[in-house]
């Protein structure tokens, strides 16, 4: 498929993300008083993205997919732009002009914003870029006005051979302050980064605490690593700690200041991926997309509660929910990592693995390491606990194949819209709706724009019924290697709750 290419080398400088973000509010609960009821849902109008560097491999073929739904209740302006992130970065508004625009003050052409090297034209349809090597940068971008609400950056890497070769994908996260990564490793065969991005303007200092299977382990270096403004820090697990563990807790924690964080899980033997941070700590969790020709799967748990978990494991299946034989529950020890193999748990169809407190509600981090194919030709791809879909959620860069969308519905039957974009360079919009059954995993066709070139994206929406759940998994061959990646598809935050005054205070101000 033809995309812009992206000119990465150019970006010496980066944008800041200025950002004013307002806190979505969760779904009305029981009891809920008539004032927060009252809340209207208003589009954000402003927000910040933030893509790792994607690797550091010659043979790395990486694109990238910015898309932003269409909304109703937004305006005609605004734009949404990444650059490069470097510590050099000048700051360059999202809904205005570059600071310094137009002047000549005799300074270096370094000291001015460098030129984005993605920039949106319209919501509705996705804009792609490309990049070759290893030196692609991380990327850091703002989003205003119209380009707000839903706003989707996709990263997609090919790697050929080497350590962690196949497909990895990741879904550039807005910046936060805490970050949980169960299924981390420092074994020999593994290559584990957490890679910290920082789009403030003043510099970082994030606490990296590191968890295996009998507690925490030593790492004095873990503390108070600083990040810089505009910047981003790959650091390697595996000298943060003497210790060989297969099977890690990752707990980033910012001090000051915030990041963007993620790890990437390369490995010698079984290829690699993006590893996206776990949902917050909860009593029960839902883990979907699990590929139904999934050949072994490894479930990843971690509480920081001092108390123990005890969870029930159920699949929920095409069918229903299901119980696996031998593993119906797992122990997970407060502060201590824990890892169940699960084999070949899907045994051929769709499936979305459930965990819930068999007593009292204990909260749990959770994620699954999922393996492809067999022998030498192994992939890897991993899945987080995700949050539910909630108003609406967004996958960017599909390609009409190779492509799936899984959907699962707890707890009840719930109906969804499936909103396929235009096409990156040409197509018409599609939707179709379809019912999730209570307790199933249904992996769906999703629909494909009319007329198709490029890239699309695919929205999802539910319209009645219970939480729904999802997921997108992309495929490639690569060399006899079943390549993909999963990415989860929690709610997109493209609105706010804003109150109704319950007078007017007007008066007040005389």
């Amino acid at each position: 498929m033809n995309r812009t290419t992206l000119s990465l080398i150019a970006g010496t400088t980066a944008l800041a993300a200025v950002t004013g973000f307002a806190a979505l509010s969760a779904p009305d609960a029981p009891g809920t008083d008539t004032a927060a009821k009252a809340a209207a849902q208003l589009p954000v109008e402003r927000t910040s993205l933030l893509c790792p560097a994607p690797s550091t491999s010659d043979l790395a073929e990486t694109s990238y997919t910015s898309f932003t739904p269409v909304t109703k209740g937004t305006g005609s302006g605004g734009k949404a732009e990444l650059r490069a992130a470097t510590e050099e970065s000048a700051a360059a508004p999202a809904d205005g002009k570059d600071e310094g625009e137009g002047k000549d003050d005799g300074k270096s052409g370094e000291d001015k914003p460098a030129k984005p090297v993605l920039t949106p034209k319209e919501p509705g349809k996705p804009v792609t870029g490309d990049s070759s090597g290893g030196d692609a940068p991380a990327l850091v971008g703002t989003a205003g006005g119209r380009f707000a609400p839903g706003w989707t950056v996709q990263e997609t890497t090919e790697v050929a051979a080497g350590t962690g070769r196949g497909l990895q994908g990741v879904n550039c996260t807005a910046p936060d302050t805490d970050f949980w990564f169960p299924g981390a490793s420092t074994d020999a065969d593994r290559t584990d980064y957490v890679h910290l991005t920082n789009p403030d303007d003043s510099a970082a200092v994030v606490d990296i605490e590191l968890y295996g299977k009998d507690g925490a382990l030593k790492s004095a270096v873990g503390e108070g690593i600083t990040v810089p403004p505009h910047s981003s820090e790959p650091v390697l697990l595996s000298t943060l700690t003497d210790e060989r563990q297969t099977n890690l807790t990752v707990h980033v924690n910012v001090r000051s200041g915030r990041v963007g964080a993620a790890v990437q899980a390369l490995d010698d033997k079984l290829g690699g991926d993006w590893l996206a941070a776990s949902a917050d700590p909860s009593g029960s969790l839902v883990l979907p997309g699990l590929p139904k020709d999934a050949t072994s799967v490894r479930l990843v748990a971690f509480t920081p509660a001092d108390a123990d978990a005890d969870l029930k494991v159920r699949l929920a299946s095409p069918s229903g929910l299901i119980t696996p034989a031998g593993h119906e529950t797992v122990h997970v020890k407060g502060g201590m990592t824990t890892a169940v193999d699960l084999g070949d748990v899907t045994r051929g169809e769709a499936g979305s693995l459930v965990l819930t407190p068999t007593d009292r509600s204990v909260p749990v981090v959770a994620a699954l390491r999922v393996v492809r194919g067999k022998g030498d030709k192994q992939e890897t791809a991993f899945i987080p606990a995700s949050r539910p879909v909630g108003t609406r959620a967004t996958s960017a860069d599909n390609s009409g194949k190779d492509s799936t969308l899984s959907l699962t519905a707890p707890d009840a039957a719930a109906t969804v819209k499936v909103t396929a974009s235009a096409g990156s360079e040409g197509g018409t919009p599609v939707s179709k709706t379809y019912t999730i059954k209570a307790g199933t995993t249904q992996d769906i066709e999703p629909p494909v724009p009319g007329g198709l070139k490029g890239t699309y994206a695919l929205t999802v929406e539910p319209v009645s019924g219970g939480p729904v759940y999802g997921a997108r998994t992309l495929a490639a061959s690569e060399g006899g290697v079943p390549a993909f990646t999963v990415q989860t598809l929690p709610d997109d935050r493209g609105t706010v709750a804003v109150p109704e005054a319950d007078e007017d205070l007007s008066v007040l101000q005389k």
